[in-house]
């Protein structure tokens, strides 16, 4: 792609960005060029700002190991083993790693993100889809597809996704959940804020959401579930402990169905009958979760 200075002030750059660009004497540099030499320069966000605006290419930057301060690549990277970058991250493709990702600021990934290891971010991940072969951990995560992880999920803010989630560990949020279909959880899970799900939520132990808990279809656990406000489901709910809502607030079930067909979809099953039980019907746990 050629860049021009008419090209870039069409743009509406800043004008510290624009000064470098005109000073430089990279006129006739390509994309690629240009990009490189703003990062090699220390502006890494000028760099995020000239993906932003002229979007993703088809180059492939193939290494074996990734160490540095900065990663601002238009196209995919491919590291057969880790990447350790103390700095931003921002591929305009997709980032495909052997091993772990450790990100010291932001992670952005226009496509997927996958890695045999473990990612860790400073601030936030978003990408469109992710797929991880042991735990992540982040400031926050915007997932535009699937998210996969094998083992633990923490965030100390909000986790958006708008496909399958599925977490083979335990969840930890400090934010608010939301995701478009269906939630898997491995383990016991805690959500500080509300937690809303599209579909279906299954979790092996207990799930503790400390406000409102929406679910579109149904929630399996095999421990307790905890509300902090109201609890909704939009057919039945199965707990193999105990289901409380917060104080005040009440236990919502078959939101989806008839009223007469709540027998079937809007059981709460559970060991013992929920003391706000205000839609669905209660029927005594007889058998292990």
């Amino acid at each position: 792609m050629d860049i021009s200075p008419d090209l870039i002030r069409a743009k509406r750059p800043c004008a510290a960005g624009y000064r470098w660009y005109l000073r430089s004497g990279r006129h006739d540099a390509s994309y690629l060029e240009l990009m490189q030499a703003l990062v090699e320069d220390g502006r890494p966000g000028d760099a995020v700002w000239l993906l932003s605006q002229f979007g993703p290419t088809d180059d492939v930057l193939d290494v074996d190991e990734l160490y540095d301060d900065t990663l601002v690549f238009p196209g995919t990277v491919r590291v057969r083993g880790n990447v350790d970058v103390t700095g931003t991250i921002c591929v305009g493709g997709r980032l495909l790693a052997g091993g772990g990702v450790r990100c010291g600021g932001e992670l952005h990934v226009r496509e997927a993100l996958e890695c045999g290891g473990a990612v860790q971010a400073a601030g936030e991940i978003r990408c469109a889809a992710l797929k991880a072969g042991m735990s992540v951990r982040a400031a926050s995560l915007h997932c535009g597809g699937s998210l996969r992880v094998a083992a633990s999920l923490e965030l100390a803010g909000d986790l958006v996704v708008a496909d399958q989630a599925h977490v083979g560990g335990g969840l930890q949020a400090g934010g608010h959940v939301e995701a478009a279909k269906g939630l898997y959880l491995g383990e016991d899970s805690e959500v500080a804020r509300s937690l809303r799900v599209g579909h279906g939520v299954l979790c092996k132990g207990s799930l503790v959401c400390r406000e409102a808990l929406v679910v579109g279809w149904g929630i399996k656990a095999t421990g307790d579930v905890i509300g902090g406000r109201a609890i909704q489901v939009g057919e039945s709910l199965l707990a193999g402990g105990e289901v409380r809502a917060g104080e005040g607030y009440g236990i919502y079930a078959g939101l989806s169905a008839r009223e007469a067909d709540w027998e079937h979809s809007g059981r709460v099953t559970c060991p013992r009958r929920p003391a706000a039980l205000l839609s669905g019907i209660w029927y005594p746990l007889s058998h292990e979760v």
